[in-house]
């Protein structure tokens, strides 16, 4: 779970260093205080992209922090191993972030740079985040859609439905533009093979060309080799007068005069090691002319070999010769593109496979979604009564379609009224029941969900009275399994958070600025009663304040 925040310049906030503890934490405040800042931080810390604004005014840089307790959650353990960002202390996980006014961000998982992947890998094992917004985008179908796959588990498996239609479709595609063309694409293919067949006769080595090069060069000049390196030997130690003896006799005069004076010792020292190269150079010398000889066959080969390739070379305009083999791999990717050597009759036996292949996870799709559907439907509908749509159900219609990437049939969330037949979300039910069902689907969802820590940034929208406060026990209940932190403008919910957050703006010599303050049981009740009684606090709103936490 999220145990600290810490910000400095980001968007209006200074300095802000937040604890946090399990159950339920409510943030409250009034409109345009910043509530939504806290939640903002957390994205960015989980992946999402930064904007040149959200650096305070007049500073240079933001910095964003947190560190969460990951003693029971494995998967995150395992990954920061597998990724190594694993830290000094493995039950804890440390995230950092970075932004400035050019534009530039850093991210680092304790303490190494990471990149915003990475984040969002982490991220989504670590937090759920359900927006404001989160009614509204309900009545998308790919929103429902992902929300009823999310539920029945089968959120894996859609995607590698995804990925397979993807496939056929390529494969499919590939096939229908080679029928269309079917002489240009057997042209080609033969042309590829042709081509293959000729360097591939060739048989070119990968550093074969260069090392032909150097042996040509070799043997070309061998006898000026042959004599130059005899003649050097010569020189340095075969001849009567040489440079070995030279040294030689030279070292010996001097460590007899070094007798009477030590200073010579240092220039000895230096003759000794000219000594010891000059020995280790005739040495290796006497080794290359024992290999040296003049072979004018083998010459021939070599000569010949090099205008084959030359020849390929200038055949196909290829230069360096060198990159023959390289487009030798070139040209059988491409003929395997083509089918190979079976053309036509292979890409179509790759389309229908990977038609067999989606198929077969669409259908395990399917089976999936049809059977999970009715319980879906009843714990929508379960959730849904206590929140003043007792006379309501709720359905998931699975209609039959042509093939796509998201399966064999589309996903509908209906709704009935008392005994009116089920139909679409979006025709039936008004902004205020939209609230409501979404925040029942996401407490069932998050419910089931192996994510710790659950944010709901104003999720309770279009509610009010009764209903508000069986939202806060809701979430407050969602809370004893989860940490859920809680945006709200609803006393009702803020009555029924085990912590309780101030987020207030106050204007100081460097502009506007917002805070966040834990509230004790006294500054609760104040907060409580200005959100119930507006501007005017009276002993009455603060009766009730007091009255709503006694409930809880």
């Amino acid at each position: 779970m999220l145990l600290s925040l810490n910000l400095k310049n980001f968007v209006i906030v200074d300095r802000l260093a937040l604890d946090f503890a399990g159950g339920l934490s409510v943030f409250t405040g009034e409109t345009g205080a910043g509530k939504s800042i806290v939640i903002d931080a957390l994205g960015l810390l989980l992946g999402d992209r930064a904007e040149v604004g959200m650096v305070r005014h007049g500073t240079d840089k933001a910095e964003l922090a947190a560190e969460f307790a990951i003693t029971d959650l494995k998967i995150a353990k395992d990954w920061l191993a597998e990724a190594e960002l694993t830290g000094d202390d493995t039950d804890i996980v440390n995230l950092r972030r970075t932004l400035d006014t050019q534009g530039k961000s850093k991210a680092f998982i304790n303490g190494t740079a990471a990149t915003l992947a990475q984040l969002k890998i982490l991220g989504e094992m670590l937090v759920d985040i359900h927006g404001q917004h989160a009614h509204q985008l309900l009545l998308r179908p790919e929103t429902q859609r992902n929300v009823f796959d999310a539920f029945v588990g089968a959120s894996d498996l859609a995607s590698q439905v995804t990925a397979d239609w993807r496939q056929w479709q390529r494969a499919q595609e590939e096939f229908d533009a080679a029928s269309r063309n079917a002489a240009a694409f057997e042209a080609e293919r033969e042309r590829l093979q042709w081509q293959i067949n000729d360097l591939t006769e060739l048989a070119l080595g990968d550093n074969e060309w260069v090392e032909l090069q150097g042996e040509h060069k070799r043997l070309q000049h061998a006898a000026s080799l042959i004599d130059g390196v005899q003649a050097a030997l010569l020189v340095l130690s075969d001849d009567d007068e040489n440079c070995q003896g030279w040294l030689s006799g030279a070292t010996r005069r001097l460590q007899e005069l070094a007798g009477y004076d030590e200073l010579l010792n240092p220039s000895l020292e230096l003759l000794a090691g000219v000594d010891a190269q000059l020995s280790e150079a005739v040495s290796e010398l006497r080794r290359y002319a024992d290999h040296l000889e003049l072979d004018p066959s083998r010459l021939a080969e070599v000569e010949s070999r090099l205008d084959a390739i030359w020849s390929m070379a200038r055949k196909y305009r290829i230069e360096p010769p060198d990159r023959l083999p390289v487009v030798l791999a070139e040209w059988s990717a491409r003929l395997d593109e083509l089918g190979g050597g079976e053309g036509l009759a292979r890409l179509q036996q790759a389309a229908k496979a990977a038609q067999t292949r989606y198929e077969a996870s669409a259908a395990k799709l399917s089976a999936l979604r049809q059977r999970h559907a009715p319980a879906f439907a009843k714990a929508v509908t379960a959730e849904m009564k206590p929140l003043a749509l007792a006379d309501s159900r709720f359905e998931v219609a699975l209609t039959a379609t042509v093939p796509s990437a998201h399966g064999l049939e589309d996903v509908d969330f209906l709704i009935a009224h008392g005994d009116a037949p089920a139909r679409a979300m979006g025709k039936i039910v008004s902004g205020g029941e939209l609230s409501r069902i979404s925040l029942g689907i996401q407490v069932i969802t998050s419910a089931l969900s192996g994510v710790p820590t659950l944010v709901f940034d104003e999720v309770d929208v279009g509610i009010g009275g009764r209903v508000a406060e069986i939202v806060g026990r809701m979430l407050a209940g969602l809370g004893q399994k989860h940490q859920v932190l809680c945006i709200t403008h609803l006393p009702q919910v803020a009555a029924c958070g085990g912590q309780h957050y101030l987020v207030s703006k106050a204007k100081n010599k460097e502009g506007i600025v917002s805070h966040v303050a834990s509230l004790d049981n006294v500054g609760r009740v104040e907060e409580i009663a200005r959100m119930l009684g507006g501007v005017e606090i009276t002993e009455t709103t603060r009766r009730h304040a007091a009255e709503l936490l006694g409930h809880v």
